[in-house]
């Protein structure tokens, strides 16, 4: 693992969303989309827990193929018997 990142800043904007600086992203594998949980322990510590989360969380994402911003869905299949009961 890199050696330790040092303390960086980032400013909370109006809605609430802050920057993760970018070698703390690297560092941690943080990518777009991933699921983060803030909670704050008993000494008022904020902690982020950093794992995958959800039905699927034990997962490894699998490339759909595209740019990765489009859909998988079924519209304009509705009709196909292969989605049929």
């Amino acid at each position: 693992m890199p050696s330790k990142v040092g303390p960086e800043e980032t400013i909370v904007d109006e809605s609430g969303c802050i920057a993760i600086p970018d070698a703390i992203r690297r560092r941690l594998g943080i990518e777009a989309g991933d699921v983060r949980r803030w909670r704050v322990d008993d000494a008022g510590t904020l902690v982020v827990d950093h794992g995958r989360y959800g039905a699927f969380g034990d997962f490894e994402p699998v490339a759909m193929g595209g740019g990765g911003t489009g859909t998988h869905d079924l519209a304009g299949h509705e009709n196909d018997p292969a989605d049929s009961e």
